[in-house]
């Protein structure tokens, strides 16, 4: 039994008719794509989770995050443009690493954005209820959801998440409308949240004070267990703030949807890594040196706090709307990923092949789109997510380790291949990306490496019982 089958890197992008996506997206709609991925409940609310793990010094958790992710972006940027094919970290690794190991990078994918999606629609969720009392305390208007239907059964009197099935089958739609048409919304809605962003910066940078970066570094560097059971430290937050910055990886999985992949591919990638790396070190910057972290580090809104306690009540709100408006950017992009990550491995034969026809009217994986929705709808109208939405870290850092080796084992066995975007000194950046992604992975909660162990055994056996049987690679 042949374990390590390949697939032919001259073949990878042609598929059968009914099975092929439509390129209609330009670089424009990958960096929105990235940056709406990228910008989202990370930034808006683990700017204080990453404060009370490592204090002023989450300073440098963000640029230590930023450094990995922008290693593992341009091993990305690379294999995307040699490989424009749906798939992302799975399809290169299907050519590079064979099909076992890929079916785990697969499986690591699937865990990754469905807890993403799953996640950020349970969030989206609750800043709606809220709304919706805001609007019934100002109108007296009778708006108000049932508590049984605002929220799941892991609440005292809840039963279903509606708001959070509603949101997911509202952006499933969008999808299935056509990928040109709900990126554009898209690109739209992530200029409203940079603005906003900005309108924080620009408010909460002028009341900097050295003071408030004392002590800069009071939980040390590496991972430490307090005394309150906590792990703490500059590189405990990194591993969560994590979550803020991977979101690029969900434009690898638009390669076979871009026209001019060579090019708009690494302009998508690079250009959405390097903005939202600037824009985060500055948000951390003017957060921690505008208020000391520990009157924001617990807060659930903290970039909202600082202006309240500041004294921009009405800047505060913009903020609020405006992350409102970005949940539902994170959720598009990373429901995108989702769908086609599902719809590769349904196409491949790892997943049932019923699931990966094309609607020749608009051009998407209408099937597999419902499918997912139904799936991220299930696990968000009943389930508590918050305790292993980290499980999607560790889903992620698998991936990014998995295209860096990529990388290196096709610039050894194909050096002479095409290569729309060579990643500089690629023999430093990618064990970098290596090294930092294993050490973030270290870095996770243990409950949560245990968590992410369980689901590849999970994964291993279906792989055995099904997926290696029904492989269209097998059956060549």
């Amino acid at each position: 039994m042949n374990w390590h089958r390949r697939k032919s890197l001259d073949t990878i992008t042609q598929h059968e008719e009914g099975r092929r996506l439509v390129p209609t997206l330009g670089w424009p709609h990958l960096v929105a794509l990235g940056i709406g991925a990228i910008v989202g409940t990370g930034i808006y609310t683990l700017i204080g989770v990453g404060a009370d793990k490592a204090g002023p010094a989450v300073l440098l958790s963000f640029v230590i995050a930023g450094m990995v992710c922008a290693c593992a972006a341009l091993a990305y940027a690379e294999m995307a443009t040699m490989m424009p094919a749906a798939g992302s970290a799975y399809t290169y690794s299907y050519a590079a690493l064979g099909e076992t190991l890929a079916w785990i990078v697969g499986w690591s994918l699937i865990l990754e954005y469905s807890l993403v999606v799953s996640t950020v629609a349970v969030g989206w969720s609750g800043y709606f209820v809220g709304f919706l009392e805001w609007v019934h305390a100002q109108t007296g208007w009778n708006v108000m959801l049932p508590k049984a239907l605002a929220a799941g059964p892991h609440v005292e009197g809840g039963f279903l998440n509606l708001p959070a099935i509603v949101i997911t089958f509202l952006v499933a739609g969008m999808l299935m409308a056509g990928t040109r048409e709900s990126a554009t919304l898209n690109a739209i809605l992530v200029a409203v949240k940079l603005v906003a962003l900005a309108v924080f910066i620009t408010l909460a940078l002028p009341a900097f004070s050295a003071e408030n970066l004392q002590p800069f570094m009071p939980y040390g560097f590496s991972k430490a267990i307090g005394p309150d059971g906590v792990e703490r430290g500059v590189m405990a937050a990194a591993a969560i703030i994590f979550f803020a910055f991977y979101g690029f990886d969900a434009i690898s999985t638009a390669a076979e949807e871009t026209k001019n992949p060579s090019r708009n591919l690494s302009i998508g990638i690079v250009g959405s890594m390097i903005g939202c790396t600037v824009i985060y070190v500055l948000v951390a910057l003017a957060a921690v040196g505008a208020m000391h972290y520990t009157v924001f580090g617990k807060s659930a809104e903290p970039l909202a706090l600082i202006l309240r306690e500041l004294g921009h009540g009405n800047a505060a709100a913009v903020i609020g709307i405006a992350a409102v408006i970005a949940l539902p950017t994170v959720l598009l992009a990373f429901f995108y990923g989702q769908s086609r990550i599902f719809f590769v491995m349904s196409r491949d034969g790892l997943l049932p092949r019923s699931l990966s026809k094309v609607n020749q009217r608009t051009g998407t994986p209408v099937v597999i789109t419902v499918f997912t929705a139904i799936l991220v709808a299930a696990l968000a109208g009943v389930a508590e997510l918050g305790e292993i939405a980290a499980l999607a870290n560790a889903g992620t850092l698998v991936a990014f380790i998995a295209v860096s080796i990529c990388l290196l084992v096709l610039r050894k066995r194909e050096p002479g291949r095409a290569r729309g975007f060579r990643t500089p000194l690629a023999w430093i950046i990618a064990p970098l990306a290596i090294l930092g992604c294993a050490y973030l992975f270290w870095s996770l909660p243990r409950q949560t490496q245990l968590y992410f162990l369980a689901w590849n055994v999970l994964g291993f056996v279906l792989y055995v019982v099904y997926a290696r049987r029904n492989s269209m690679l097998g059956k060549a």
